[in-house]
């Protein structure tokens, strides 16, 4: 679970540039909107990673037990 809380922190910490970009029009925002987003993205890839990583060690155990 420690994935998904720094996820959510991640996005929490994003929340004053959405509404700089978003509310104010303010352009900077919206390239610091962009460089968040691209953080998101490298995050959730790591995320898709780590949880494949998983599932494929698991099948592993279960099939050196026999258990499968």
């Amino acid at each position: 679970m420690k994935a998904y809380e720094e996820l959510k922190a991640m996005v929490a910490s994003f929340e004053e540039d959405f509404r700089k970009f978003y509310e104010k029009g303010n352009k900077s925002a919206g390239t610091r909107v962009r460089k968040h987003m691209a953080d998101l993205k490298r995050k959730a890839q790591e995320i898709r990673m780590e949880v494949q990583a998983m599932k494929q060690a698991d099948k592993a155990a279960k099939s050196e037990t026999g258990n499968e």
